[in-house]
């Protein structure tokens, strides 16, 4: 049975192709030292619903290109976005740091 795996967008730029990333811990052999291991799949999105922050779901299919051999069964959780300034509030917090020279 083919195991479905969850994990974050960290690349929706290409159409119809997003990239997850899936972290795991995993306990060092000889030195019983957990750490983390970060593994990346290119999955088909055939809707292009997944963005990038986005918790989405993925199963094995068949290879539909080089490095394509996941395709998305269903956003979990959309991100919220990330925050953007207002451009007079930029200005001022760059002032405010010293980085307006």
């Amino acid at each position: 049975m083919a195991k479905n795996l969850q994990g974050i967008v960290s690349s929706a730029g290409r159409d119809k192709t997003i990239t997850v990333s899936i972290a795991s811990r995993e306990t060092h052999p000889l030195y019983r030292k957990q750490y983390t291991k970060t593994r990346k799949y290119t999955a088909h999105d055939e809707q292009n619903q997944a963005g990038v922050g986005d918790k989405v779901e993925i199963t094995p299919c068949r290879p539909l290109s080089k490095t394509k051999s996941y395709e998305l069964v269903k956003v979990i959780e959309k991100s919220h976005g990330s925050v953007e300034l207002k451009e007079e509030v930029a200005g001022e917090t760059a002032k405010i740091l010293g980085e307006d020279k």
